[in-house]
């Protein structure tokens, strides 16, 4: 018996799945579960039913192909070959493809980004921007081989001739149509005077608009600061660009009808405002000259003198009475109040005691009353005021 080593053992397994043609190209149908997304781009998870398991593998250069996100619970079917990764010696699925079980896999794409957007509010009323209603500068990006901007030119030439269109020529369809799109928006916003941004194309499979619903795209048209009108296909498509932008039109004319008023109907309107605007005028015109009327046919007109100056002397001459009553009534009460303080006054006074034959006795400074015998002594001179007059005197005895 021939003794193998672990490599070679796992070898000749790893042949027989390889050569084996049912393992070389197969598709399995699985519950997604550990599903790792490596920073190399790489997808590392395993597939499982109610008995068993599977690992898998899908590289790079076959997971940047798969259109939406995988997720945990999801079941998909893979399509890929079967064989051993020696280093750990067990066999794994190497998938090539991989697609939703029983739902698109754009359709399952478009609603988990439609999720993701809604959730960061880029769909919220509050971050659309009002159109201009009537822009002097008109972006489009689009293709230029197709119906839709020829329609649209057109639309636009008639409704309003001479308005300036800028032409941003990108692919819609293909690989590098989300890039072009996204960078065609970011061109019109630095170029001066550009008002209103459509973008858009004419109607085809989800698979042709699908530039429209991918995530570029959508952050292009919620970071424009110029209004974006989306314009996708016909009246029942539906992409995530219409749900970010400023405003959605059903196709590519609704959209340039929406962007730019009729001219004809724009002068039909400004000739019944002018009329309006004369009418009101003549209206305005008429009441100020039946109010003149009645102003210069009123009594202030006619009798100025009277109706002015003679109610004001009136009330002058009504003034004045009034004023010369007042000074009368003040001037007497002040003068009965002034008699009682003089009563009051005379009542206190020093000098009606005097003459009732009294006398104040002070020193000769007149500085100090003399009220006691004691204050004073023999020899010295004092003041006395009588009632008429002032005597110096000389202490010559004094009794207690």
């Amino acid at each position: 018996m021939r003794v193998l080593s672990v490599q070679e053992l796992t070898r000749h397994i790893k042949t027989i799945f390889e050569n084996d043609y049912l393992l070389a190209n197969i598709c399995v149908k699985g519950e997604i579960s550990n599903f790792k997304s490596a920073s190399s781009g790489h997808f590392y998870f395993t597939l499982k039913d109610e008995l068993s398991s599977l690992k898998v593998v899908m590289f790079r250069s076959r997971s940047r192909t798969v259109p939406f996100r995988p997720e945990n619970g999801m079941s998909v079917l893979v399509r890929g070959y079967i064989s051993v990764y020696e280093r750990d010696g067990v066999y794994q699925l190497y998938a090539d493809e991989m697609e939703p079980d029983g739902t698109g896999a754009l359709y399952l794409a478009f609603e988990q980004l439609k999720k993701k957007l809604k959730r960061e509010g880029l769909f919220d009323r509050k971050h659309k921007k009002n159109l201009p209603l009537l822009p002097r500068r008109i972006g489009i990006v689009t293709s230029l081989t197709g119906a839709a901007v020829r329609d649209m030119v057109e639309i636009i030439r008639r409704r309003w001739p001479g308005l300036e269109i800028i032409l941003v020529p990108v692919l819609v369809q293909g690989e590098g149509a989300p890039n072009a799109v996204a960078r065609g928006i970011q061109l019109l916003n630095k170029l001066d005077g550009v008002e209103l941004i459509i973008i858009g194309r004419g109607g085809g499979s989800l698979e042709d608009l699908w530039a429209f619903n991918t995530e570029i795209v959508a952050r292009s048209i919620f970071l424009s600061k110029i209004p974006v009108i989306s314009a996708v296909g016909h009246e029942t498509d539906v992409t995530i660009s219409d749900f970010v932008s400023d405003a959605r039109a059903a196709t590519p004319s609704a959209a340039a009808e929406m962007a730019v008023p009729d001219k004809r109907e724009i002068e039909r309107y400004v000739q019944t405002m002018v009329g309006r605007l004369n009418r009101a005028v003549e209206q305005k015109i008429r009441e100020g000259r039946r109010r003149l009327d009645y102003c210069l046919d009123s009594r202030i007109f006619t009798r100025p003198v009277e109706t002015f100056c003679s109610v004001r002397q009136q009330s002058v001459d009504f003034l004045t009475h009034h004023l010369i009553q007042s000074m009368h009534s003040v001037i007497e009460r002040e003068s009965g109040h002034l008699a009682t303080l003089s009563a009051r006054l005379n009542t206190l006074s020093p000098l009606a005691t005097l003459a009732r034959g009294y006398s104040i006795c002070t020193t000769m400074d007149g500085r100090h009353v003399i009220n006691d015998t004691r204050e004073v002594n023999i020899g010295d001179k004092l003041a006395v005021r009588l009632h008429r007059g002032l005597l110096q005197c000389v202490v010559e005895d004094k009794r207690i």
